[in-house]
């Protein structure tokens, strides 16, 4: 595998990678189907969090990256928690909207004060620490990469919100259009902040022996 095809694979990986996003979205998908089988929202919860308890051996078995398992596993129990509290099935989902504000709000802030959080992850993944620090153009190219995730989160919350407020009737379109706005959009943002960040040179150390 060439270089920039493993810094691609980096970086897909670190901002939460295609297995990530399928912990957390398979288990939404058969919460709905169980909602909408049984009418019953404990024991759809219950499929919910069994589901992600699968997901979760699997992966120790495989032994994936223990980030993402584990954060995997406790949003979709927390999900299902609040949901049974509240007893509303639409709040199986209101987590992710408190995920995508403080996020967006973060990636941000990070972009207005000169610190973007992309640089800040990716940096030390990509073996350039914080030297992009020190080279403008480096710096910006991490900044534009940022507002693609700012825009997203920010656009998931746009779209998805109203339909969490418009009552319980509407839980298979808030369901459906949760999904496609998790793993499409992940993906393009993942991919354009990959082709944002290559075209500029790395500050990798041995970039300037």
């Amino acid at each position: 595998m060439s270089e920039a095809h493993a810094d691609r694979a980096k970086v897909m990986e670190a901002l939460g990678g295609k297995k990530g996003i399928l912990d957390s979205g398979f288990p939404s998908i058969v919460f709905l189907i169980a909602f909408n089988v049984t009418h019953d929202l404990r024991n759809s919860l219950y499929s919910a969090v069994f589901t992600s308890v699968i997901l979760t051996i699997l992966r120790l078995a495989r032994r994936d990256t223990i980030q993402h398992v584990i954060s995997g596993f406790i949003g979709v129990a927390f999900c299902a928690y609040l949901a049974n509290r509240t007893g509303n099935a639409n709040d199986f989902f209101l987590p992710k909207f408190l995920t995508n504000l403080v996020y967006g709000t973060v990636y941000l802030i990070g972009n207005v004060i000169g610190w973007p959080i992309l640089g800040l992850v990716l940096g030390p993944i990509l073996g350039e620490n914080l030297l992009w620090r020190n080279h403008p153009e480096r710096k910006r190219a991490y900044v534009r990469a940022g507002w693609l995730w700012v825009g997203i989160f920010y656009l998931r919350l746009a779209v998805q919100v109203p339909i969490y407020l418009s009552g319980p009737e509407n839980l298979n379109l808030l369901g459906t259009v949760n999904l496609a706005m998790g793993y499409p959009l992940f993906a393009a943002a993942g991919y354009g902040s990959w082709i944002i960040i290559k075209k500029v040179p790395s500050t990798k150390p041995e970039q300037f022996n």
